[in-house]
């Protein structure tokens, strides 16, 4: 029999939300301090590698200039680490520094509400992060398809697996140190070898295949076809390999989020 640990996740979309616009409109508050962030890094990597890097490194086939390759994988990797650092130290705050959980759950709401509404607003960063990066590489010329507009809406599903990968680290967390390791050994080796810098078909055999089940590199790669509007099987692959990943870290993530509040 489940325990009140381990049942099925229950899942309230209005109570959820609500979570959802406390988080945001905490954001509209900061929203300058925040966006800056948003924009600014993404593209200070885009013209370091693109232009830089990009000035050194030509591609053999069809695949363009360097700029033009990254340009969708910076939309990747960013929109995974808007998510992910949203769930993870923002989180933490609220749960374990502010005391927000324990005050929510104190009200009609309860755990899984608040798990919710916490994956729901992570996935709306990974949201503001890809949209704001589209319209720049549309701007720049980077963009040759309409099928792009499907991005955004893409990363907020894809949003939601990189904020419940964080949510899981926070109910783990007994300090902001913690999540050093999950940055060092989990999303930074994601950033650099699922695709986002150099062709995976460029690696070894082995490292490809690896990259292949780390879920930012179907998300990228997607991105890619998005952009210059030719989808394969690849899309459609990465379409559900992400959503049954994440309804697996989902679960998982909330049962370990329960043990954390419960205890």
């Amino acid at each position: 029999m489940a325990t009140a640990t381990t049942a099925l996740p229950r899942i309230s979309v209005r109570h959820g939300v609500r979570v959802w616009r406390r988080n945001w409109a905490v954001f509209r508050r900061f929203a300058i301090a925040e966006v800056g962030p948003i924009a600014v890094e993404p593209l200070l990597v885009l013209g370091a590698l693109g232009v830089g890097l990009g000035t050194y490194v030509t591609f053999s086939d069809d695949r363009g200039s360097y700029l033009a390759f990254i340009a969708p994988g910076i939309i990747g990797a960013y929109s995974m680490f808007a998510a992910f650092f949203e769930c993870t130290y923002g989180s933490y705050t609220r749960m374990d520094i502010q005391r927000l959980y324990n005050a929510m759950i104190a009200t009609p709401l309860g755990i899984d509400d608040v798990f919710l509404g916490e994956a729901l607003w992570g996935a709306t960063r990974a949201l503001f992060s890809a949209t704001i990066i589209l319209i720049v590489i549309s701007l720049l010329g980077f963009v040759d398809s309409p099928l792009a507009l499907v991005i955004p809406v893409f990363a907020l599903l894809v949003g939601l697996l990189f904020a419940s990968v964080g949510l899981l680290f926070t109910a783990f967390a007994v300090s902001y140190w913690t999540f050093n390791y999950a940055i060092s050994l989990f999303i930074f080796p994601m950033y650099f070898f699922s695709g986002v810098f150099f062709p995976l078909d460029r690696y070894p055999e082995l490292i490809e295949r690896i990259a292949w089940i780390l879920p930012l590199t179907p998300y990228v790669a997607a991105i890619r076809e998005l952009v210059v509007g030719q989808l394969t099987l690849t899309t459609l692959w990465a379409v559900l390999y992400l959503i049954a990943l994440t309804a697996v870290i989902y679960s998982v993530a909330l049962i370990k989020m329960r043990h954390r509040l419960i205890r």
